[in-house]
């Protein structure tokens, strides 16, 4: 989006990280009980580059087998594509409590896919889910924690951008925290309460963002 440029820490050994697996979105939107908008969602939209991540939690329940994880996913974006109308599922990536990533919005996980994850500021940004809902005192799985340092990493690593950074960007909506065409400031890796007027993705999470940033930061070869 015009306007919106990261902003880099000097000094790292090496801005690429690993591309942590990813399963594909094939996995849960072409099978069980998925609806017509998510097996043919429409082409997708892009941006230039993403110079941020935020980080989310689906508010759902816990205590879930990852192997079920695909079955919530679809539950997800039916209500996603349902009751709010959306074109697809908003969010780029979603990881459950074992550590597995998936593909959400369709368009590529390797290019920078328009989302619809965070209110005003899906323009350069990718959003990641955790499935489940941290709020204060749940504990955070340190396999979910690690899969998504792992992935804003190499995410964030496309574009050279230090997850320990900020990133300027230009908000869309003035029901963001920040009027529409103001330019803010936010972390790199950010919470999704961030940019918007929300608790999301929990206390429990959200207290563990400099862990992942600095682990993220780490696998990029910084120091």
């Amino acid at each position: 989006m015009a306007g919106a440029a990261a902003m880099v820490r000097q000094g790292s050994v090496s801005a690429r990280a690993a591309k942590p697996h990813i399963v594909p979105r094939s996995a849960w939107a072409g099978v069980g009980e998925a609806s017509a908008a998510v097996r043919n969602p429409p082409p997708p939209r892009y941006d230039d580059k993403v110079v941020a991540v935020f980080v989310h939690h689906t508010d759902s329940p816990n205590d879930y087998d990852c192997a079920d994880a695909p079955r919530i996913i679809r539950y997800l974006a039916a209500g996603q594509t349902g009751a709010r109308d959306w074109d697809d599922i908003g969010y780029n990536f979603l990881v459950d409590r074992c550590g597995t990533i998936y593909e959400g919005r369709a368009g590529g996980v390797g290019r920078p896919v328009t989302g619809a994850h965070t209110f005003g500021f899906n323009h350069r940004t990718a959003g990641i889910a955790a499935l489940g809902t941290f709020t204060a005192g749940v504990p955070v799985p340190r396999a979910m924690t690690d899969a998504i340092a792992a992935l804003a990493a190499w995410k964030l690593g496309l574009a050279g951008v230090d997850p320990r950074g900020t990133a300027r960007l230009t908000s869309s909506n003035s029901l963001s925290r920040y009027p529409a065409g103001t330019t803010a400031t936010l972390p790199a890796l950010a919470a999704h309460g961030d940019a918007y007027m929300t608790t999301c993705p929990g206390a429990a999470l959200k207290a563990l963002l400099p862990q992942i940033r600095q682990k993220a930061a780490h696998l990029q070869g910084r120091t």
